[in-house]
């Protein structure tokens, strides 16, 4: 397959897919090896970058995703009329800060982190799909434990959990850089924007 035939490849499962896919399973789809995948990936990651492009190729951590680019994000919205997808909540950005941080964690560390009852915004981060159940800790009842996703790491503009910000003094904790706009927000689709 030459080079132009497989970017187009790859380009349409990327679209396709939706989701994030790494470049061994894209490879495994077209039959090639992975280096040339992931070559063909870093190509179209570099046409996307050009400025007349409404797309961007996402990196995260060992996957891939297609989104849009932040500039497009009022008329995205528009389209897609998300309304309904308010910013995170304090108590939302409190827990999943503990939950990025100390992962995998059960609902009842949550709630002795923060003193209160997390339940319903454990339960309304799984539904905007930003923590996913982890399994079961090897603690007395098994309690189920909690960790971040892709579309955590694509929400706040991170690669890979090692960038978030350090936890120290001097530094802004997660929710204070999302309110101040130093961690860029991506354009989701309705079901996986912002939770209030």
């Amino acid at each position: 397959m030459e080079l132009k035939e497989c970017m187009g490849a790859v380009e349409a499962m990327l679209f396709a897919h939706a989701e994030p896919v790494s470049a061994g399973r894209l490879a495994q789809a077209l039959d090639m090896d992975e280096d040339t995948v992931e070559r063909v990936l870093w190509a179209l990651q570099d046409e996307y970058d050009r400025p007349a492009r409404g797309l961007r190729l996402l990196r995260l951590e060992d996957k891939w995703q297609l989104a849009t680019k932040n500039e497009w994000s009022e008329p995205v919205k528009k389209i897609l009329d998300t309304r309904r997808n308010t910013p995170l909540s304090q108590a939302a950005l409190e827990v999943l800060a503990i939950i990025a941080y100390n992962q995998p964690v059960s609902r009842g560390f949550v709630e002795q982190v923060r003193g209160v009852d997390s339940s319903s915004t454990v339960a309304k981060l799984l539904e905007k799909g930003l923590i996913e159940e982890a399994g079961r800790l090897d603690l007395p009842g098994h309690p189920v434990s909690f960790a971040t996703t892709d579309v955590f790491l694509r929400t706040f503009g991170l690669e890979s959990l090692a960038q978030l910000p350090p936890l120290h003094d001097d530094e802004l904790p997660l929710e204070q850089l999302a309110a101040t706009g130093e961690l860029p927000e991506n354009t989701l689709p309705p079901s996986e924007g912002a939770d209030g």
